[in-house]
């Protein structure tokens, strides 16, 4: 279960997306700039105002939140791919 907080004119937002759809994942995205919900969301439980953001919710429940686009993008690589 993940989402991404994210901004839709951010350079390394659009990289995070890019990284996304190359490997065919359905994550929800949430727009951190217009939607108050996702901007108090970030800011309340993330602990800071920055995208893009991944939050990673495991099956225990325990929540992750992952920023920096690279870091985002070698976790994704990570999880889904056999060979990295």
């Amino acid at each position: 279960n993940m989402a991404l907080y994210q901004f839709r004119q951010c350079p390394f937002c659009v990289r995070t997306r890019r990284q996304i759809h190359r490997l065919a994942l359905n994550i929800e995205k949430r727009d951190a700039r217009n939607d108050p919900q996702w901007n108090q969301e970030l800011i309340n439980d993330g602990g800071k105002y920055q995208v893009p953001c991944l939050k990673v919710t495991a099956d225990d429940g325990a929540v992750e939140w992952i920023y920096e686009s690279k870091a985002i993008n070698q976790y994704l690589e990570k999880k889904f791919t056999a060979n990295s």
